[in-house]
């Protein structure tokens, strides 16, 4: 026995036999239990997922991102239906030539991003690595390139230039992942983001991004004009020769006019000629002022400014997320430890499993006065209720116990599942409760294995409970007066057999029929369960057993098989008492 350890706070629950059919619902206490059992297990898991969070978050390389806006003006005619979706086929056209090749290399030869390491880096990232797979394509450098190692001197200027072709291809498509281009609502206005690893480099690529679409738009007119000043040019020098022909032929009538309605055909077909011949020239003119002048669709509205802040990590959604995913799983980490914990940690576990009448719970605390200098307190002073503290809660169970006694002197049992439950200290504070309540008590050790209470009470006792088998007479002796009201049979010296089994022979000179007569109240502490059977042999002498479990040691299989078993010899089981309770269950 501890005897430093006092209860505090004790709460007997009586518990009717739980029903044989269905399941008890879920409650809001059920709950709020849950989450005071094991709020551990998801703060701990909600922290672990935090640390890491924060962990990405401190170590991944920022990225910011910078916009540039442009407002495209489409060359489009028609009804309002007809422009609307011209309008909108060309916007989308336009969106897909910003993200061309042409603009992209551009971009990347015009910043030198073929030697940033930022978008040629020769060792992929996992993330890369992953993307990559997922999309078929492999990270590995070809095997082209591998066997272009060996090659001579006079390969050696077209294998480099390869290389250079494949660095340069994948710093196009490391851009094309870090930049965006999308139409701003329905408006004609569309925006280039550009995604970089300091704020200056995201500024410079999004506005040239923006410069090289426009070239490539200038360059893409400037082509269809020429395209179409050189057809215009076949089609004038056409149109040359059919007006020259017509001419001959209208001056060769009217040298010799023999018919009006002829000449007049002829002077008409050859002013349609001389007509046509001037307008496809003055659409000439114009096709080679725009190739020499061309003028571009789109015009830059917003350059891009320095971002202020990075835009990836998002910390503050990371952290969120790490912490709802951590509460996720802590909470599904919890319940199944929750469901698959057999360990006693509430009372209907073991009213419902045993159908017991009772199931108490007792919490700890500590003080630094024992049980001996209690006693030695009590049998000083005048007065043993002001002598002896009484423990908050424990008049409770004591209370709870004599009740049982059914208007009869009763012998009752404390016996623990395991060795360090509690039951000799439970056993000391009954009987010293109930002698205070002023009935005759007797507190007996019968625990053979570990005699906790004859070494605490009574280290230097000669005669005990051992003796008093032998010679009923030494009861006198033997038996320690400690109150008035209290005395106390130390268990003595065992030689072989346990004073447990010598009493259950009942061959001895000792009965607990005598006992009653002389005492309202026995209490009898016997090793515990899984240490020694003493229990199984002298339970069937007592009016009544208490079962002491451990809270969160004791299994809930180790109690039942307990129960069952001192059941099963013709015990009676008078409760259960779930000790070393924490206070926030206790209460």
């Amino acid at each position: 026995m501890t005897s430093s350890t006092i209860f505090s706070g004790v709460s007997p629950i009586s518990l009717p036999p739980a029903p044989t059919g269905g399941n008890s619902p879920l409650t809001l206490r059920d709950m709020l239990f849950f989450i005071r059992m094991r709020w551990l297990w998801i703060a701990a898991t909600t922290f672990a997922f935090l640390v890491l969070a924060g962990s990405y978050v401190l170590t991944a390389e920022p990225t910011f991102v910078a916009n540039t806006q442009l407002v495209i003006v489409p060359q489009v005619s028609g009804s309002e239906a007809q422009r609307a979706f011209a309008e909108d086929a060309f916007i989308e056209g336009q969106l897909e030539i910003a993200k061309s090749s042409d603009v992209v290399g551009g971009t990347v030869t015009a910043l030198g991003l073929d030697t940033d390491p930022d978008f040629v880096d020769q060792t992929p990232s996992l993330q890369d690595r992953a993307k990559n797979w997922l999309m078929g394509a492999s990270s590995e450098p070809d095997t082209a390139s591998q066997e272009a190692a060996g090659a001579g001197p006079r390969d050696r200027q077209p294998q480099q230039q390869i290389e250079d072709g494949r660095i340069r291809d994948r710093a196009i498509a490391t851009l094309l992942n870090m930049m965006g281009v999308r139409r701003i609502g329905s408006s004609t206005i569309i925006e280039i983001s550009a995604a970089a690893s300091t704020p200056q480099k995201a500024v410079d690529i999004a506005d040239t991004l923006a410069r090289q679409y426009i070239q490539k738009n200038i360059a893409m007119k400037a082509n269809a004009s020429r395209q179409y000043s050189e057809w215009l040019t076949r089609f004038v020098s056409e149109q040359q020769r059919g007006l020259a022909e017509a001419a001959s032929a209208l001056a060769s009538f009217t040298s010799n006019p023999r018919d009006q309605f002829k000449l007049a055909e002829l002077q008409s077909a050859t002013d349609a000629r001389r007509t046509l011949y001037e307008n496809t020239l003055n659409q000439l003119t114009e096709a080679k002022q725009r190739i020499t002048y061309p003028v571009s669709d789109a015009t830059i509205v917003s350059r891009a400014t320095l971002p202020l802040s990075k835009a990836r990590p998002r910390s503050t959604l990371i952290i969120a997320f790490a912490a709802a995913v951590g509460l996720g799983v802590g909470f599904a980490l919890a319940l199944i430890r929750h469901a698959g914990d057999r360990r006693i940690v509430r009372p209907n576990q073991i009213a419902d499993a045993g159908g017991l009448p009772f199931v108490t719970l007792l919490a700890t605390s500590r003080t630094s006065n024992g049980h001996s200098a209690r006693f030695l307190a009590a049998g000083t002073g005048s007065s043993t209720a002001a002598a002896y503290p009484v423990i908050p809660g424990m008049a409770e169970l004591s209370a709870t116990v004599v009740g049982l006694r059914r208007k009869r002197r009763v012998v009752i049992g404390i016996v623990a599942v395991n060795p360090g439950g509690g039951a000799s200290t439970i056993a000391c504070e009954l009987a010293v409760l109930s002698s205070i309540s002023g009935a005759q008590t007797l507190l007996i050790d019968a625990a053979a294995q570990k005699s906790s209470l004859s070494k605490s009470i009574a280290p230097h006792s000669s005669t005990g409970l051992v003796d008093v088998l032998d010679n009923g007479e030494l009861i006198r002796t033997a038996a320690l007066p400690l109150t008035p009201t209290l005395k106390f049979l130390p268990l003595g010296k065992v030689v072989a057999v346990s004073p447990a089994i010598r009493l259950s022979s009942r061959r001895t000179q000792l009965s607990f029929a005598e006992l009653k007569k002389e005492f309202d109240a026995i209490f009898v502490d016997i090793s515990a369960f899984s240490a020694s059977p003493d229990v199984n042999a002298i339970a069937p002498e007592l009016d009544g057993v208490l079962v002491v479990t451990s809270h969160g040691h004791t299994s809930i299989d180790d109690t039942m098989h307990v129960i069952e078993t001192l059941r099963n010899v013709g015990a009676e089981i008078l409760g259960a008492i779930i000790n070393h309770a924490p206070k926030r269950i206790e209460s």
